[in-house]
């Protein structure tokens, strides 16, 4: 049986499941991840792939355009506890700020260098990591440019899924968002990260920035 297969048998599972199930309230490990728009580019499971390294496209020696950054974190659950085997898929724009989507009006042009899109699962520790371009910009709407971001799906048995944005800590643009500004200051906070030199062993010239997920488990109605 394929990877593939066997994440769609996942993915059904848990959209099954979750019709009886309500998510708890408890929360004794700060600010749940807020959950954002999904945006109209969302690729279909089809399209992702277990290679999290985004900078490069099977066949090709050329890297994608843009400033390489790592996205990592963990999976924690409202006890702070990390959560193995979490399905975590984030798809992007490129550095021009357009997203490989028909649906896409963005005149900007398309790295044919950049992968858009990728998941992985976490480890035993709740741990995940990306290597990625940071993207462009792009105009939303008239007077609307979005801000540099990642949108993230998370999802396993037992936890209510979660699609939310990460943005890039510094952005003037994300000071004027729409999206960003609906949320409340403290999940605003935890959804925009600070990105740093990565250490030694890392692409050099290359930043890195963590990015905490938080998810609220689930329970059968009674």
């Amino acid at each position: 049986m394929t990877i593939q297969t066997n994440r769609r048998k996942f993915l059904v599972g848990a959209a099954l499941t979750s019709v009886s199930l309500k998510v708890l309230g408890s929360d004794s490990c700060g600010v749940f991840t807020p959950a954002q728009t999904e945006g109209p580019f969302y690729p279909g499971e089809r399209n992702f792939g277990l290679d999290t390294d985004l900078t490069r496209v099977p066949g090709s020696r050329t890297r994608a355009l843009g400033q390489v950054i790592y996205v990592k974190g963990k999976v924690l659950d409202s006890e702070c506890r990390p959560v193995e085997g979490v399905n975590v898929e984030i798809w992007q724009a490129c550095a021009s700020g357009k997203y490989n989507s028909p649906r896409d009006p963005n005149p900007a042009r398309l790295d044919p260098n950049f992968k858009y899109w990728a998941e992985t699962f976490t480890n035993r520790d709740g741990e995940y990591m990306f290597k990625t371009i940071r993207p462009g910009a792009y105009p939303a709407a008239a007077n609307w440019d979005r801000p540099p971001h990642i949108h993230v799906r998370v999802s396993k048995l037992g936890y209510g899924e979660l699609v939310t944005q990460m943005y890039f800590k510094g952005e003037p643009l994300n000071d004027v968002d729409d999206i960003i500004l609906d949320l409340p200051r403290a999940e605003r906070e935890s959804v925009i990260v600070d990105f740093v030199p990565s250490p030694a062993g890392f692409e050099p010239g290359s930043l890195m920035g963590t990015f905490e997920l938080k998810l609220r488990p689930v329970r059968r109605r009674s």
